[in-house]
């Protein structure tokens, strides 16, 4: 059993840590802001002027991505449903308000890909995990990306030596806070929510580690801000100690 502490807070008896990705592990903000500029323009260029309520849709406002907006927590199936249904209003059935935004999304992925340069690991992280796994924690990552995306992620940076667990969301499957998507992380991992933390970087996270049964929420905000809902907020990943 390990302690860990952060800031004025101590986690005793922790066995397990479990990430969010984008945004706690991997430094994705430009990558996104890029992937919804791009999706936007691809429906705008079949609807003029839809644009601009896209990108406000998704959380993008001039050069910056909210934190906590649709582009930066939402899956890929939830974007896919917020861009179809601003598809509707311009009288679009539903069926091809959907196949519209999918076509979009799958044509914006193409263009654009993940590497370790465009999306790099976000600052601390390699060391945190390498902390972490040599002190004897299980290390698993919960993502509202899809399991694919997370095995990717790991194979894409090579720390397959440091996760025990990579676990997305399904498209028709159990979303981000339910909390019942933590409970079966640690399921997976072997260990009780009890002795497991939680490190993401949006509301979401927290809600479902807290509701979920978890040791403690720890919540990261990379612009100096501060989840309100987190049990510890920290600026970066390395304020997470050992002890």
């Amino acid at each position: 059993m390990i302690t860990i502490t952060c800031s004025n807070k101590t986690f005793k008896n922790i066995r397990a840590v479990i990430f969010d990705k984008d945004g706690t592990l991997e430094d994705s903000r430009s990558f996104l802001r890029e992937l919804a500029q791009r999706r936007s323009r691809l429906v705008d260029a079949q609807i003029p002027g839809i644009g601009e309520p896209l990108l406000m849709a998704f959380g993008v406002m001039d050069a910056t991505l909210d934190p906590k907006g649709l582009m930066a927590v939402g899956s890929r199936r939830e974007n896919e449903i917020a861009m179809a249904a601003y598809i509707a209003e311009t009288g679009r059935s539903w069926s091809e308000s959907l196949e519209i935004a999918r076509k979009a999304v799958i044509e914006a992925d193409r263009h654009l890909k993940r590497t370790p340069e465009t999306v790099p690991l976000c600052a601390g992280g390699l060391e945190i995990l390498q902390q972490f796994s040599a002190a004897g924690l299980k290390l698993g990552i919960l993502s509202s990306d899809s399991t694919e995306g997370v095995k990717n992620f790991i194979e894409r940076h090579h720390l397959s030596s440091y996760f025990q667990l990579a676990m997305g969301v399904k498209p028709n499957g159990l979303m981000k806070p339910d909390p019942q998507l933590f409970r079966d992380a640690c399921a997976a991992l072997g260990v009780e929510p009890a002795e497991t933390l939680m490190v993401g970087d949006s509301s979401l996270d927290m809600q479902m580690a807290q509701e979920g049964g978890a040791a403690g929420a720890i919540g990261i905000c990379w612009d100096g801000g501060v989840l309100k809902e987190s049990d510890c907020a920290i600026a970066r990943l390395l304020e997470l100690h050992i002890i």
